[in-house]
């Protein structure tokens, strides 16, 4: 091969870390310090949003103006309802599935009764998605274990607030409605991570739009995509004091188990949603009587960069931003997803808009040239 053939050869990378796969102007994540959505801070919009303003602006292009805003979020709370064969589905399933597969089971079965057609477009789905995934996730939650047949009704502006009010049966408080919410704007969108690139990958096969979040569900269902705040949780249990947790977590470290909530893929010095999500924590554990939360969760925090120098990413502090809202941990995933439809969704529909079937080439490494042996000479 020559010294040009060798520049042009593709260059392989196990996971496809740092390749290039395509191109998008929905967000540009990788900076040290940033991470904007369609130009827009992150800071910007957790300072001054509710989630649907951010919805609206990765489905639509735009920033709403009041009017959008509110035929938006109209349409989002007309499609909270659950039929009455969703509802039969979510109680038929068993009390110890994953939360994850009801969310994707849910989908499933919503593509089947509410089909994409020419009168049911993809902006369509995406806004009974984002209005029905709340509902679907506490009512399954509360008819298994609480014995209850919430109603979808919960008379709530903003998805943060039907959710919290859903799933405890209160409405939340102004502080927990807006830490939610910033929770909801930080997970929205993350440029082409596990589960969006496999959105892409399967509606580049001209397949349907809940196929696609279907799979996106499935991809982030791994504990190396999402859960990762789960398992911050369940650490930062183990630990009554910063001490203990330093002395605990390195000798885990010393003992080479996995800690999860840190490092990340794309970023090298620090995850910016962290900035925010951290302060966020602080306020919930100091207001909600248990600092020891986030006292033992920055301690954490130090010995993993002092040790490892791995960062904090958005998963490890929102696991005790949802813990003092009351979320009960197993629901921690699901919420990504209530969030992350809207990126999905924007990925799906810039997919299709400039579709090429996503198809990768692979390097074979198995045996070459075998002899064929007949079966009955097989030993």
């Amino acid at each position: 091969m020559g010294e040009a053939q060798k520049q042009q050869a593709p260059k392989k990378t196990g996971g496809l870390a740092g390749i290039v796969a395509g191109e998008t102007n929905i967000s540009a994540a990788g900076g040290a310090h940033t991470l904007e959505y369609r130009g827009y801070s992150i800071y910007d919009l957790a300072e001054a949003c509710i989630f649907e303003e951010v919805a609206y602006l990765l489905l639509y292009g735009t920033l709403p103006n009041q009017t959008e805003l509110d035929d938006f979020t109209a349409r989002i709370r007309k499609g909270r309802d659950l039929p009455e064969a969703m509802k039969t589905l979510l109680e038929m399933v068993p009390v110890g599935a994953h939360p994850m597969d009801v969310m994707r089971s849910a989908t499933s079965f919503l593509g089947t009764i509410e089909q994409e057609n020419e009168n049911h477009d993809e902006l369509a789905i995406t806004e009974r998605l984002l209005g029905i995934y709340p509902s679907v996730l506490a009512y399954w939650y509360n008819f298994h274990h609480k014995g209850l047949r919430s109603d979808t009704d919960t008379g709530t502006k903003t998805i943060a607030g039907h959710f919290l009010t859903m799933l405890h049966g209160r409405k939340p408080s102004e502080l927990h409605q807006k830490a939610m919410n910033v929770s909801l704007i930080l997970y929205a969108e993350h440029e082409f991570n596990a589960s969006t690139f496999t959105a892409r990958t399967i509606v580049s096969t001209m397949s349907d739009i809940y196929s696609g979040v279907c799979g996106a569900i499935g991809a982030l269902r791994g504990p190396l995509h999402g859960g990762a705040n789960e398992a911050a949780m369940e650490l930062i249990q183990e630990y009554t004091s910063p001490e203990e947790a330093t002395a605990g977590v390195k000798h885990k470290l010393a003992t080479k188990q996995l800690v999860m909530g840190f490092g990340h893929r794309v970023y090298t010095e620090a995850d910016p949603r962290n900035r925010v999500i951290k302060e966020w924590s602080r306020k919930l554990c100091t207001e909600g009587g248990k600092p020891e939360l986030f006292t033992v969760s920055e301690a954490i925090e130090t010995l993993m960069w002092d040790e490892k120098k791995l960062f904090p990413n958005l998963d490890f502090y929102s696991a005790s931003v949802y813990h003092m809202m009351g979320i009960p941990t197993e629901l921690f995933t699901p919420i990504f997803v209530m969030s992350r439809i809207t990126g999905w969704a924007a990925h799906i529909f810039e997919q299709r808009k400039n579709n090429k079937l996503i198809r990768p080439n692979a390097d074979y490494t198995g045996p070459n040239g075998l002899k064929f042996i007949p079966l009955e000479e097989r030993a």
